[in-house]
């Protein structure tokens, strides 16, 4: 299922410079509509992802010093955890960003 309007179809087939201009006039617009953000709400989403990445990383070396403690081995359950944790963390934040992102559409 497409997002394209009729519209959109029909500004397809004019010249490729009317359809650029009309697709700016459209986002102007929509800028005009949409309501303003603060900068505390830019600082606000730098918290959250960075405690999105964050909080998973920690548990991932909580856990990791935790095994390291229990197990003999010569393998480091810290560092595969941390790394383990620092992707689930990035791969949460991008989820956030992202759902931020198509918010503004």
């Amino acid at each position: 299922m497409s997002d394209e309007t009729n519209s959109d179809k029909r500004d397809r087939s004019l010249h490729p410079l009317v359809y650029v201009a009309a697709k700016q006039v459209n986002r102007k617009l929509k800028a005009k509509t949409r309501r303003k953000r603060s900068a505390w709400f830019g600082l606000g989403m730098f918290g959250l992802v960075g405690w999105a990445v964050a909080v998973p990383t920690l548990i991932g070396i909580a856990l990791g010093m935790w095994l390291d403690g229990q197990s003999t081995t010569e393998r480091s359950w810290t560092l595969a955890l941390l790394i383990a944790g620092l992707c689930l963390g990035c791969f949460n934040a991008w989820i956030w960003v992202s759902r931020e992102s198509r918010d503004d559409d």
